[in-house]
């Protein structure tokens, strides 16, 4: 993220601000606000080096521990641009060998410890305004930020037929026993029971008459 804070006087020099600290950022913008500068904020190392690019300030206050590039590294990115850059880096007391190799390393005028106050600045303001050192480090940048090597993409294999799986045997379902017939159930018919009724009937009928007619001739 980039913030600017401009003042009235359009002759103002410009100093680029890069922190991921808010506090820092918040001291340094009131202390040179003060001092009748163009303030740019900016809260990591990659978008530093394009700022600086962009905007060509007079001044950059950089931290070293910020985020994507450090702030060494993107100071020697801005020395390589731009040969004329003013660099004061800011760094923590723990850091304070670090922050010594890097401000020779990139040509800084100078660095300041963390919590930056408005005397800190008045301390070192002379170097702001003095001559700017070399950056002996710009022999190493390629050592330093190496050119990512081309990697070589391997071919894809060809893709095998799988072998054939072994036929399994077919496992049958044992069959139901067969259910067994049941013999037909023979229906007689109403009408053949009728006809033999009649036949009984006649019979007897006629027995009971050749009975009666024996019986009269004797």
């Amino acid at each position: 993220m980039v913030r600017v804070t401009d003042v009235e006087d359009d002759e103002a020099p410009t100093v680029l601000i890069v922190d991921n600290n808010q506090m820092s950022l918040h001291r340094l913008t009131t202390i040179f606000r003060q001092r009748e500068f163009n303030v740019v904020t900016c809260e990591d190392g990659d978008k530093a080096v394009d700022e600086y690019i962009r905007l060509d300030p007079e001044l950059v206050v950089l931290a070293l521990d910020i985020p994507s590039m450090d702030g060494h590294l993107a100071a020697l990115e801005m020395r390589e641009h731009g040969q004329d850059c003013r660099i004061l880096f800011s760094a923590p007391k723990r850091q304070a060998q670090l922050a010594q190799d890097a401000t020779h390393s990139a040509g800084a005028i100078g660095w300041v410890e963390k919590p930056i106050t408005a005397s800190s600045i008045e301390s070192i303001w002379h170097l702001v305004l003095g001559p700017i050192p070399e950056a002996p480090g710009l022999e190493d940048l390629d050592n330093i930020h190496p050119v990512e090597e081309m990697i070589e993409v391997e071919e894809d294999e060809p893709i095998t037929a799988l072998p054939e799986l072994p036929t399994l045997p077919v496992i049958s379902t044992p069959a139901k026993p067969a259910k067994t017939a049941k013999p037909a159930r023979t229906k007689k018919s109403s009408k053949a029971k009728r006809l033999m009724i009649v036949l009984i009937l006649f019979t007897a009928l006629g027995a009971a008459g050749y009975y009666a007619w024996h019986a009269g001739l004797v």
